[in-house]
């Protein structure tokens, strides 16, 4: 008997230690939100899996007016996270070594607000995960999808 309560002590210990090992899920103690699709995240940079956001030097135009359109998305980015706490699911690494992740306050996707709100695009060369906000968004004239903008896919091609 005093055996048996060993092997399943060591079992359930075993057990435990490989899932703290294995386990992907990132909350924040520690947070900079270096631009609209990248944080840094307890000294970990994360970059938002399937969006894109333009750069922050990329500007767009609303009526004859020049708007800082890469800033605008980092600062919509920042509002939102505010004081809250975020949580990050890992789904690998970029060529950049970056993580690739969906992050969430209070279990609201990060990409999906971005997205919904017109100042990130779905990144359908990656994922086909956001089309739906992203046609919300253009629909209802929000964000970027009121100016002329260039992707910023296209915008790193030339700069």
């Amino acid at each position: 008997m005093y055996l048996n309560k060993i092997n399943l002590f060591l079992v359930i210990s075993i057990c435990l230690i490989f899932f703290f090992l294995t386990y992907n899920d990132v909350k924040s103690v520690e947070i900079k939100v270096i631009d609209g699709d990248t944080i840094n995240l307890n000294g970990e940079k994360i970059r938002f899996i399937g969006i894109d956001t333009p750069e922050l030097k990329q500007t767009c135009n609303k009526n004859n007016e020049v708007i800082y359109c890469g800033i605008e998305a980092r600062k919509l980015l920042i509002d939102k996270i505010g004081k809250s706490k975020v949580s990050c699911i890992k789904e690998g690494k970029d060529k950049y070594n970056r993580t690739l992740a969906e992050c969430f306050i209070n279990d609201f996707s990060l990409s999906k607000f971005l997205v919904r709100e017109g100042y990130a695009f779905a990144y359908r060369k990656y994922s086909k995960k956001f089309i739906k906000d992203e046609d919300y968004a253009r629909e209802n004239n929000l964000g970027m999808w009121s100016m002329n903008f260039e992707y910023p896919w296209n915008y790193r091609k030339k700069n």
